[in-house]
This record gives C-alpha cells, structure tokens and sequence, in this order.
C-alpha cells in the first residue's frame, strides 16, 4: 500500500481567480473597519466658545447652559474637559475656558 497524495488541480482559472479577488475584497474591507479606516470627518470645524469663570460656577452648571439640549450634559462637561486639557473639579473664578459650540 502506498501512501499517495491527492493533488488538487484547477479546473477552471476564471473561477480560482474570482474566487481569490472576492476573498482579497472581503479581507481589505474587514480589515478597514476593524481599523476605522473609513471613519470620515467634517471639513467644516466650529469654532470653540471662549468664556471666563464666574464664582460660583461648575462645569456642570456651564454644560445645562451652553450644551445642546437633546444630550446629556455629562457628555458635555467631558467634552469641555477634553478640550480644555482639563478635570472637572479643576476650574477657578477668572479661568478662561473654552465650550464647543453645539449651536449648529
């Protein structure tokens, strides 16, 4: 008895071809959204809001009242705070910060 291996032929080139373009698709486009790749931003930036800090103050209270009102304003103080470089208990009177401007 004689071990023999099986060797596979290609039967059809057009068919093998296809076959490897498909599976080269499906691998470059899983692999662009694994990697955001295809994630796209804006080309018109806003301009931040520039304020000062009054006493008695909070990033909180700045949130409700210049954040939009569909979202939740812990969303927004994180985005002041990220854009600020900064933590929310880290603010002081005459501190000048910026807000993004959710007006548009």
């Amino acid at each position: 008895m004689t071990n023999r291996k099986k060797s596979y032929r290609i039967k059809s080139k057009f068919r093998f071809t296809t076959s490897i373009t498909i599976a080269l698709i499906l691998i470059m486009f899983m692999a662009n959204t694994a990697f955001g790749l295809n994630n796209v931003s804006s080309l018109t930036k806003t301009n931040p809001i520039e304020i000062e800090i009054q006493s008695g103050d909070s990033l909180w209270n700045i949130a409700c009242e210049y954040g939009p009102g569909h979202t939740d304003p812990r969303k927004t103080v994180y985005d002041i705070c990220s854009l600020n470089n900064i933590t929310a208990d880290n603010i002081y009177p005459g501190q000048t910060i910026l807000i993004p401007d959710y007006s548009k």
